[in-house]
């Protein structure tokens, strides 16, 4: 990375530069199979299976590489090019899912997708059940180093002042790509085949993977050896210590694992909701989306005012007052519209969390250690959600024990409201603006202390000018991601 250090007002209508522009279209991209992803992925599994813990278990196995993997996925983060690592990862999801393309072709044996939209038995196809398990495992896997490099990345090409901007840009364009016009494009590609929707998110990958691969410049942690041998204990732990010590991001980081944990415990079984509980089919499923493209799009232009205006800290209590609002109303409702209108208001909440606290982290670690701390708030933020997608398949089983169906199906957001609201509670005192901003200027100056600017431009773009001089999925992501997901929506 280059050393040249330049001022970079804060000035959100400026230009963020080319180098963001590819990153920005690549996500965009990316997104857009997202979507298609999310209908195509929870449908097939609904069509091989109706039992809600083995439509959790393939939920769980995407999350699980979080809980097992972000640790030493830091490690390497912050010991590789970032962009060459982003890059290998999109190429291999593009395979695995290519993989998933072919098999689900090469089956002859499935329900139609109205069939399991209405609920229609079958008995489940353990061969193709494993394959979809596996191929989730291993694209969770891949996805949890590509999303690590991938926030740690944006530093390297936008200046500290300009974040929150990059960052509500990139998650507005987002949403409208995964929630709005991926969704409702993957449900006409099932009504074509089972397949065709997985040939298409094959391809996203691997047209992210080249607009990555165009990013100019080196992408390798300043100042840093990566030919010494790995210490992985003393590496991760020096991650572990920077951020436990942290007075604001161990208890962001305790407080975003128990968010994203209960999130998942009401969304392990969402395709089993929408199908036997708001009765839609494939179409309508995707239409919900909409809600949250909205909401997202809404919430990614807002964040950065809503900041200044509110206050980080009180813009922070208004995503955990949504969350325990917004779960109780749809744990009650048979209502797709209510559902819409309620991922909305969700997402909107949840893209103004992912502004503030995103753009903070990226603000005040060390670029040295961007990396580890990252995975270890990660592993914390990221690590709850098999747990809460397993707590979540149980939770319907046990329901189906003491009542029926619906009730069994309710249940998970039910349960995830009245816990929202203890986290509230005990948030409130702990994300206040005042340590917020005292912890962002602080960041920012000793990044400023140790002589880099933040972008990583090369000689070259300083010379020229041409640097910028600035600073769910058809449900709501989790919270705190770079990227909305694929399987359980979900940033």
């Amino acid at each position: 990375m280059s050393d040249i250090t330049t001022e970079r007002p804060a000035d959100p209508k400026a230009r963020l530069g080319p180098q963001y522009a590819k990153l920005w279209t690549a996500s965009v991209v990316s997104n857009l199979g997202d979507g298609i992803g999310f209908v195509a992925y929870p449908w097939l599994a609904s069509a091989i299976t109706r039992n809600p813990l083995l439509i959790a278990l393939i939920a769980v196995a995407q999350r699980l590489p979080w809980l097992v993997f972000t640790l030493p996925a830091g490690v390497i983060t912050d010991r590789v090019d970032r962009r060459k690592l982003i890059v290998l990862m999109d190429v291999i999801r593009a395979g695995l899912t290519l993989a998933v393309a072919f098999v689900v072709l090469a089956e002859n044996d499935l329900p139609t997708p109205d069939q399991a939209a209405a609920g229609t038995a079958v008995a489940t196809d353990a061969v193709l059940y494993t394959v979809l398990l596996l191929a989730t495992l291993l694209l969770g896997c891949a996805e949890v180093l590509r999303d690590n490099a991938a926030q740690t990345i944006l530093p390297a090409i936008v200046a500290p002042e300009a974040l929150e901007s990059a960052n509500g840009r990139m998650w507005g364009a987002e949403m409208v790509a995964n929630s709005f016009a991926g969704p409702p494009l993957g449900s006409l590609l099932i009504g074509v085949t089972f397949a065709m929707p997985f040939f298409v998110d094959a391809g996203s990958f691997a047209v992210a993977a080249g607009l990555v691969f165009m990013l100019s410049g080196d992408f390798r942690t300043r100042g840093r050896e990566t030919g010494e041998r790995v210490n992985w204990k003393t590496e991760i732990g020096e991650g572990f210590r920077w951020l436990w010590r942290h007075p604001l991001l161990r208890p962001m980081a305790i407080i975003l694992g128990f968010l994203n944990g209960l999130g998942m415990i009401a969304f392990a079984t969402l395709v089993l909701f929408a199908q036997e509980v708001l009765e839609v089919d494939a179409f309508l499923f995707a239409v919900l989306g909409t809600g949250g493209a909205i909401g997202g799009v809404v919430g990614s232009w807002l964040a950065p005012g809503i900041s200044r205006r509110l206050g980080s800290g009180a813009s922070l209590y208004l995503t955990l007052g949504a969350s325990v609002v917004t779960s109780l109303v749809i744990g009650i409702t048979s209502s797709w519209v209510v559902t819409w209108v309620m991922f909305m208001v969700m997402t909107f909440a949840a893209v103004v969390w992912n502004v503030i606290t995103v753009s903070l982290r990226q603000t005040i670690i060390p670029d040295r250690l961007l990396g580890r701390v990252n995975s270890v708030y990660r592993f914390f933020g990221w690590g709850m959600m098999p747990l809460g997608l397993a707590a979540g398949g149980l939770l319907v089983w046990f329901g189906e024990q003491v009542s029926d169906r619906v009730f069994a199906l309710r249940l998970p957001w039910l349960v995830s409201a009245a816990a929202y609201l203890v986290v509230f509670f005990y948030a409130v005192p702990r994300l206040t603006t005042e340590r917020i901003e005292s912890a962002r200027a602080e960041g920012i100056a000793a990044k400023r202390a140790e002589g880099g600017s933040g972008p990583g431009a090369t000689d070259a773009e300083v010379a020229t000018g041409a640097v910028s001089e600035t600073g769910v999925a058809t449900a709501p992501p989790p919270i705190d991601l770079d990227r909305p997901s694929r399987l359980d929506e979900e940033e």
